[in-house]
């Protein structure tokens, strides 16, 4: 590493460096930072017996902004990369989305909502899963939805329950769990795996997922009504 140092040290004292060779030495001082900075956390957690803090690790070289989902708790596969919240409505589209930077569920619960609602002004009720629930944002979704329905976690009071064991929050719920299919297929409509590089390609590859994901529903509803309008001419 030192001695690569000293190379670039003398290649820019010669004075006749390109730019797009400049450009390419600074390429290798990134990757000489990348490994200073992780000798220094194997020291400090091998050595020292220090704790890393998590903010300051780094999960990828090639993608920076590359997070820790899952660490494989429980059954759960290890998982690297962004989480993606969607809104999805009752016929499959996908209202909005939103790629999450170093935020969990309950910190996009209430702009998620509130975006979704200038785009959509019908846009009047939504069903959470229980990562996005605070106190202050099921109060703060009440002001924006008419209906809202947040699971609480932990034990769950007297008034908990009745709005927990209403039929209206039992329906939300049951239609709630049709989001799944949406998220296996936007999977399936290249979200398994991000094929184009940097923060700005996740989340141009995300949008273009949703996008397909929407172009098949509609695709569904359009030739399910051609089906029915060739089934009344046959009958006639």
């Amino acid at each position: 590493m030192m001695k690569a140092k000293e190379t670039i040290r003398r290649l820019r004292e010669l004075e006749f460096v390109s730019p797009l060779q400049d450009l390419r030495l600074k390429g290798v001082e990134g990757y000489i930072h990348h490994s200073e900075r992780q000798i220094d956390q194997i020291v400090r957690r091998v050595v020292f017996g220090e704790k890393i803090p998590h903010e300051e690790k780094q999960f990828s070289i090639f993608e920076p902004h590359t997070e820790w989902i899952s660490k494989g708790k429980a059954g759960v596969p290890q998982e690297l990369g962004l989480r993606v919240c969607v809104v999805k409505d009752q016929n499959g589209f996908i209202l909005h989305h939103q790629v999450m930077e170093k935020q969990t569920d309950d910190k996009v619960a209430i702009t998620l909502a509130q975006e979704t609602k200038s785009r959509f002004p019908n846009f009047i009720g939504c069903s959470y899963d229980k990562g996005f629930y605070t106190p202050q944002n099921r109060e703060e979704l009440q002001k924006v939805l008419d209906f809202v329905a947040l699971p609480k976690k932990g034990r769950l009071s007297k008034k908990d329950k009745e709005i927990e064991h209403s039929e209206e929050f039992i329906e939300a719920r049951r239609k709630h769990s049709s989001v799944e299919s949406s998220i296996n297929a936007l999977e399936n409509h290249g979200l398994d795996r991000c094929r184009d590089h940097g923060l700005h390609g996740f989340k141009r590859y995300v949008g273009l997922a949703v996008l397909a994901r929407n172009l098949e529903i509609l695709g569904a509803f359009i030739l399910a009504k051609k089906r029915k309008q060739e089934n009344r001419l046959k009958a006639a």
